[in-house]
Parts: C-alpha cells; sequence; structure tokens
C-alpha cells in the first residue's frame, strides 16, 4: 500500500521527494514537550548568552516556560551525568547541552572536548532521548561569543524537531 508523501512544497528543494514513499515531516511546533537544558557555569558569558538564545527559540517554537527546566553545572565534563539523570527520569521529551570550551595552552582542551561530546552523544543513545549538543569548542573567546546566538537557537530548534519525530516513528505508519 502506498503513502502520499506529507512533505510540504515549501521544503528544501534539496531533497528529492517520493510520490510512493512515506516520509515524516520536519516538525517544529514545540507544544506539549519538556525540554530539559543543562549549562556549564564555565565561560559563564558564553553560556548565558547559549542559553539566551536556546530559551528564546524555544518559546518561539511554542514550549511552555513550566515545560522547560535549566540546571548548571561547573563546567562541561559534567554536563553528561546531568543530562543522563534527566533523561532517565522520563520526564523530558529532548533535552540540550551548553556551553564552551576555549582552546588553551595545554592538551587539556581536547581531554574537555572530546570526553564531554562523546559522553553527550552516549546519552542519548543509551537512552533514546534526543540531545542537542550545543558545547561549543573554539579557539578563542571571541569566536564562541559570536557563536552563542546561532548555536542556541539551532540547539532548541534540533531538540524539537528531534522529539517531534521520535513521537512520529513510535505512533505513525510503519
Amino acid at each position: 500500500m502506498s503513502k502520499q508523501n506529507p512533505r510540504k512544497s515549501s521544503e528544501s528543494a534539496d531533497m528529492a521527494h517520493y510520490d510512493t514513499i512515506y516520509e515524516y515531516e520536519i516538525a517544529l511546533a514545540g507544544e506539549g514537550l519538556s525540554v530539559g537544558i543543562v549549562m556549564s557555569r564555565f565561560n559563564p558569558d558564553i553560556g548565558e548568552g547559549l542559553l539566551a538564545a536556546c530559551v528564546s527559540e524555544l518559546k518561539r517554537l511554542g514550549v511552555a516556560d513550566c515545560d522547560i527546566r535549566i540546571v548548571s553545572v561547573p563546567g562541561a565534563l559534567e554536563i553528561p551525568l546531568l543530562l543522563q539523570t534527566m533523561a532517565q527520569s522520563d520526564r523530558y521529551d529532548a533535552l540540550i547541552a551548553l556551553g564552551a570550551v576555549i582552546r588553551g595552552e595545554t592538551y587539556h582542551f581536547e581531554v574537555v572536548s572530546n570526553d564531554a561530546c562523546r559522553a553527550v552523544m552516549e546519552v542519548q543513545l543509551d537512552t533514546g532521548i534526543p540531545v542537542a549538543n550545543g558545547i561549543l569548542t573554539c579557539e578563542d573567546d571571541d569566536q564562541a561569543l559570536a557563536r552563542t546566538q546561532t548555536k542556541g537557537s539551532d540547539c532548541a530548534r534540533t531538540a524539537v524537531e528531534m522529539a517531534k519525530l521520535l513521537h512520529a516513528m513510535c505512533e505513525g505508519p510503519a
């Protein structure tokens, strides 16, 4: 049995369209979604910039204030543990990791960047809860500050889209 393509014509013209193959819709309506945010307090100006952009975009997408939970942790390496705890609580449809690791003069940058990002990925793969990774890895503060608005907003959209996609896949056609 063929399914009608639910894609709207306004979507990317770069993607192929199939009339007889079901394609899941891109959905960015956040109403009713519960989103948890874990933010590193290390590099506070960058973290706060990411958080402001993220929360603003979540609200624009329809996520209610009462459905957003924010927790802060000392640094990037502490983010995954809180994400895991939140994911295992079954209270959240999506999670967001926010922070910044700025390159210094030692190997510490590589260790923190690699381990934090790997662990964030493991949380979503182990729990099935999508995690938008907004941990910036930059050369300096100026580079990170320049990315806060875009990355914070991107993480909000990613979290909502992935939560909606997972819901649709669980409820939609097989």
